[in-house]
């Protein structure tokens, strides 16, 4: 039988053993690993990207709606405070000091003998301002209505004509309390008071007068 000798046999059990060599094959393992990462790393760069775009398209959305919002609170606040103004207008309005009833009322005083020679009336208005109803998180917050107050007196010039000048005072101070509008809107406290003592006087004719004022307290008012 023949005898068969492979004289490469040393030089393929060379090459096998390098081919099977770890430092190749770690070489290798850490060139895959590089790849690996370097690919990670551009998918995790792409998607970056991608979520930087996103965000930005947000962040505009958000810049666009709160403009908005805040042109509606801005809105609302000048709706709340014109309605807020026209409410004290109108409540203004309607408890008003009207001079018209005043003199509707005196003209139905009559007191025999006497004269009524001027009427003065005097309003005196202490004002606390107010605050404008404003925009919050919780929304509008009521503001802080303004306030006045309110004090009216009425002066009344009057001539006592009677024949002992001076008896018809009180008469007339009588007459004046028990009148219908004053009974209703005179202080329920000191409303009529005569302010000093009638003054007698002579007339161009020689006739003897008397002339007194007569002061009529309104109640206070916040208005």
């Amino acid at each position: 039988m023949p005898i068969h000798i492979n004289l490469l046999a040393e030089a393929q059990a060379a090459e096998d053993l390098r081919r099977r060599d770890p430092v190749k094959r770690a070489t290798f393992l850490g060139l895959a690993l590089v790849v690996l990462m370097l690919f990670w790393g551009v998918m995790g760069q792409i998607n970056l990207s991608l979520a930087n775009q996103r965000l930005v398209g947000v962040n505009t959305a958000i810049e666009a709606h709160n403009k908005e919002y805040t042109n509606v609170v801005a809105q609302l606040n000048q709706i709340s405070v014109a309605k807020f103004k026209i409410a004290s207008l109108q409540k203004l309005q309607s408890a008003r000091f009207l001079q018209g009833n005043l003199l509707n009322a005196l003209q139905h005083i009559t007191v025999s003998g006497v004269q009524l020679t001027r009427m003065r009336v005097e309003q005196k208005y202490l004002e606390t301002p107010g605050t404008d109803p404003k925009m919050g998180p919780d929304g509008v917050s009521p503001g802080t209505p303004g306030k006045s107050r309110e004090t009216i007196v009425l002066f009344l010039e009057a001539r006592d004509n009677s024949p002992n000048p001076g008896d018809q005072v009180n008469n007339f101070k009588q007459a004046i309390a028990e009148q219908p509008y004053f009974k209703a809107m005179l202080d329920k406290t000191n409303s009529v008071e005569l302010v000093g003592l009638p003054s007698p006087q002579t007339g161009p004719d020689g006739k003897q007068f008397a002339t007194f004022t007569v002061v009529c307290h309104f109640p206070e008012h916040i208005r």
